[in-house]
């Protein structure tokens, strides 16, 4: 009896020696070339001479795909005296009718494995966005399992592949894209992230939204703005700038943190408002056929900085006098981000048809159809109303 025990314990251990042998799946750094962004433009390179030749090709619109690559040549440390220090990145790009196809033509210029798993960024190109319709653009993207889910998408004013460029070497674009988007809690001008999981149910809905925008210039990359996707086509539909975005965060109730600035009615000296707190309610009316929309903001914050030239700058009269200076421009800010949205773009993407169906379903069935065009022309009152608690360690 003994003996059997013995020879059992002698499989067991036997056999988890060799699990514990080694990861027969694992994969050497130094051999990957590890994705961390890609962008996609309207086909800007060179299709191969064998695609030149098949007819098929001719009236095909095509995509030229960028990866961004970090691989261990480009992360080691130190140059060679006198030479130029070498990018801590390598951009290698590709063109094609199809995404899974093209990027593995890339293969013919790689000589790294190709691994995504760390991949942070999309960046599509206003043209590519404008003409072709986004859930076809990024279906692989979509259902491809290496992609993760948390990646960020962007709409980049002209080439997307120039926001994976930078005048920095030591710097990697598509990894600075992801630290920027980290200030979207501390300034109404930048949206909340928009990931790849998000999109999905975006697409799928029919329902308008935005994309945050970046544009390029002296090989420095900025936000600015946001780009419109029309639900029904689902094609890039116009941009909105920086201001604009400031009053579509205050009627989505996005606006977490920031600054409004205002300017005093008797010195026309600027006051600057911070936003500690801020809620909206977007409240629809139906009368008959008649629909119409009331927006309530209400905002607490203080005042982080004026210029004011007074003695009395910090007493209740003057500061109930700057609540009315911050909720004018704040109702300004809302008032052009609507007329926008409203009559030159006719879309919404603020959310005022999701309410109508939440609280109205059977008008939100008849009208949903055509909302964009009802969205244009239904009357909307903004009411603001801010409170401000704090003036800092300034004043009396």
């Amino acid at each position: 009896m003994k003996r059997i025990q013995c020879c059992v314990r002698l499989l067991l251990v036997a056999t988890v020696t060799l699990l514990l042998t080694g990861c027969w799946s694992s994969k050497e750094i130094e051999d990957l070339g590890l994705i961390v962004g890609t962008s996609l433009d309207l086909e800007t390179g060179d299709v191969s001479s064998e695609e030149q030749q098949d007819a098929r090709y001719a009236n095909r619109q095509l995509l030229t795909i960028t990866n961004q690559f970090v691989t261990s040549e480009t992360t080691v440390s130190g140059t060679k005296e006198g030479a130029l220090p070498e990018k801590a990145y390598k951009n290698v790009s590709e063109t094609g009718d199809a995404v899974l196809p093209t990027l593995r033509n890339m293969l013919l210029k790689v000589d790294k494995r190709s691994f995504a798993e760390h991949s942070k960024v999309i960046i599509i190109g206003e043209e590519l966005a404008s003409t072709i319709n986004l859930q076809q653009t990024l279906d692989f993207f979509l259902r491809e399992l290496e992609i993760r889910p948390s990646g960020l998408l962007f709409i980049a004013q002209d080439q997307a592949s120039q926001a994976l460029e930078t005048n920095e070497p030591t710097k990697i674009p598509a990894f600075q894209l992801v630290e920027m988007m980290e200030g979207h809690e501390r300034t109404t001008k930048i949206l909340p992230p928009m990931t790849v999981a998000k999109l999905e149910g975006k697409l799928y809905s029919d329902s308008s939204f935005l994309l945050q925008n970046v544009s390029t210039e002296n090989g420095e990359v900025k936000f600015a703005g946001a780009a419109i996707i029309e639900g029904k086509t689902k094609k890039l539909r116009g941009f909105l700038n920086e201001s604009d975005l400031e009053g579509i965060a205050w009627m989505s109730g996005d606006a977490k943190g920031g600054l409004v600035k205002g300017f005093d009615e008797e010195s026309g000296a600027p006051i600057v408002y911070e936003i500690i707190s801020a809620k909206s309610k977007i409240i629809p009316h139906v009368k008959g056929d008649q629909i119409s929309f009331t927006i309530k903001i209400q905002s607490e914050g203080r005042i982080a900085e004026h210029w004011v030239l007074s003695d009395k700058a910090f007493d209740n009269q003057f500061l109930k006098k700057a609540e009315k200076v911050f909720e004018k421009e704040i109702e300004r800010l809302v008032r052009k981000a609507l007329d926008k949205t409203q009559h030159e773009f006719q879309t919404d993407v603020s959310g005022f048809g999701n309410k109508l169906r939440i609280d109205y379903p059977k008008v939100w069935q008849k009208r949903k159809k055509e909302w964009d065009q009802t969205f244009s022309e239904v009357p909307i009152t903004c009411e603001v109303n801010v409170s401000i608690k704090d003036y800092g360690t300034s004043g009396d």
